[in-house]
């Protein structure tokens, strides 16, 4: 009981991000601080060039969703401007202000599809549907416990616990198919218990399931979801407690391990898709992964109850050979700045790295941009505890 109890503390604070251990160090400021646009320093706008095809990838921007503290309803939604160079804060309250308290409480993942934004805001249960252009809310879709999104074929999946937070008795989690037409709730489909990340590829859904309200009693599988018949047609053995899952060009999905915090160590997983199955494993701990033009870049916060303290890395794995490539992809001083790594993705167009750092969880975090050689290229004041990116570009 002892050690369940020492989880939940852990949990709380880490998995959700949230501060309401901290409640005592909080501001009790209004959120007008966010509401500011900045010019970042040194990006230099690059100048149109007639030549470039118009098929080209081009970032015009990218949406950052700050999660905030629990219980606090201070998820925020920032975004930059690729032309202009312009950072604005909280746009979500300023382009909806009669929305009642905010964006909400734990804002959890986000991804563009077509003209709209999804804001997946944990747990406030629900899904803000937002035009990509304005920012207005489009639909607010009502789903207990939400937790990821992705896409495929004009629908949206999205994972949800079910239950009530940190519930040890929650029953199965569920994978939610919405319609992106009409954003309404489709079909749904039960997986394992407290499902985080999925993924869609050639016809199937892979969902990653954690069991993490029940410790020690995680799960240690992959749903496989057909999504012709929406029915979970297999579950992928592979390791505790499993979170972060993407997909490489190759068909193969990364997929990582959180241990148990105590003598199984993080790790990160490669699934065959072909034949649904474990083809490697790479001892590595990894908090989040991004992946761009075979190289997956990985940190890890890696926290451990048996030293009390958390490890920080910064990684780069060979996506063709699975190969951890030496060094750090950051690689000049800005490293000793980070005190929290917690959010990361690659821009599509160029390779640049965006990394967050939450800081102490409870105060403004920043984001850093580094150059695709790992030196910075600017960083800026964000929201509490930024996270999750969706890049905004002309295709």
């Amino acid at each position: 009981m002892k050690k369940y109890l020492r989880f939940l503390r852990f949990y709380v604070i880490f998995l959700f991000g949230t501060g309401w251990l901290f409640l005592a160090g909080c501001r009790n400021d209004d959120m007008t601080d966010f509401t500011e646009d900045d010019e970042v320093p040194e990006v230099p706008v690059d100048p149109e060039d007639p030549e470039d095809p118009v098929a080209e990838l081009k970032v015009e921007g990218f949406f950052l969703l700050n999660e905030g503290n629990m219980f606090q309803n201070k998820a925020s939604l920032d975004y930059f401007d690729d032309a202009t160079g312009t950072y604005s804060r909280n746009i979500f309250s300023r382009a909806n202000p009669d929305a009642v308290g905010g964006l909400g409480d734990v804002g959890n993942d986000i991804g563009i599809y077509g003209s709209k934004l999804y804001v997946v805001v944990n747990a406030s249960n629900k899904v803000e549907v937002l035009d990509v252009e304005t920012g207005k809310r489009l639909k607010q879709i009502d789903v207990d416990n939400c937790r990821y999104i992705t896409f495929y074929e004009g629908k949206a999946y999205l994972s949800t616990y079910l239950g009530s937070i940190g519930d040890p008795n929650a029953p199965n989690g569920i994978v939610a198919e919405i319609d992106t037409t009409s954003l309404n709730i489709t079909r749904t489909v039960e997986v394992g218990r407290q499902p985080e990340e999925l993924a869609a590829y050639e016809g199937k859904i892979y969902v990653a399931n954690s069991g993490g309200y029940s410790p020690p009693d995680y799960e240690t599988t992959i749903s496989v979801i057909d999504i012709a018949s929406f029915t979970e047609t297999k579950r992928i053995e592979v390791a505790k407690n499993l979170h972060r899952l993407k997909i490489d060009e190759e068909g193969d999905i990364y997929v990582s391990s959180r241990g148990d915090y105590y003598d199984i160590p993080s790790r990160l997983f490669v699934v065959d898709t072909g034949k649904d199955e474990v083809k490697d494993t790479l001892d590595i701990a990894v908090s989040d992964l991004a992946i761009h033009e075979g190289i997956a870049y990985t940190y890890s916060m890696e926290f451990s109850y048996v030293t009390g303290a958390n490890t920080i890395s910064y990684n780069k794995i060979d996506t063709r050979t699975k190969n951890i490539l030496e060094g750090s992809f950051i690689t000049d001083n800005t490293v000793e700045k980070i005190k929290t790594p917690y959010g990361l993705a690659i821009r599509p167009d160029n390779g640049e790295i965006l990394l967050t750092d939450a800081g102490d969880y409870v105060t403004p975090g920043v984001l850093y941009c580094f150059y695709p050689d790992g030196t910075l290229k600017w960083s800026v004041k964000t929201g509490d505890i930024p996270a999750h990116f969706a890049f905004k570009t002309n295709q």
